[in-house]
């Protein structure tokens, strides 16, 4: 399976073939490529990770195709686009990440709406990339909010 490119990126690398909590696992590279991505001027981040989420549509459309499932439960492109939306502007720490994550997570798992909407109307990698981009969406702004409104928690 991870032979080709495509699904090598669509698997996180293996992470997303984790026997359990495989969108957890594959949501781990995306912790590594926000280290140095965090360095970033905002409009550069911006633009790697739309490119990232485009480039991700296709993506998991191939690996849906190969895996011969919608959505198969491996794929974690779009949870690691998801996380890097999550932390758009979010100044590096441990706390901010650990928080970042599990907020995604959250949403992510949970689905309220319209993460739900998303994720039961719109169908193939755009689909699949969607729902994700939706939950690290919401999950960026409470971030955001706790981080404003709370900032003792990062220190």
């Amino acid at each position: 399976m991870l032979r080709s490119p495509v699904n090598l990126l669509a698997f996180g690398f293996g992470t997303g073939l984790a026997p359990v909590a495989p969108g957890t696992f594959g949501t781990l590279p995306a912790l590594l490529l926000w280290v140095p991505l965090s360095q970033l001027a905002w409009p550069l981040y911006l633009l790697i990770v739309v490119a990232m989420a485009l480039a991700g549509i296709s993506i998991c459309a191939k690996a849906s195709e190969a895996a011969g499932e919608h959505d198969h439960g491996g794929i974690v492109w779009d949870e690691i686009v998801g996380f890097l939306v999550t932390m758009f502007l979010v100044p590096f720490s441990l706390t901010a990440m650990l928080l970042g994550f599990l907020l995604f997570r959250v949403f992510d798992i949970l689905k309220p709406w319209p993460i739900s909407w998303a994720d039961k109307r719109v169908g193939g990698g755009l689909g699949i990339m969607l729902d994700d981009l939706i939950a690290g969406a919401v999950s960026c702004v409470i971030l955001h909010l706790l981080i404003r409104f709370s900032p003792w928690v990062f220190v």
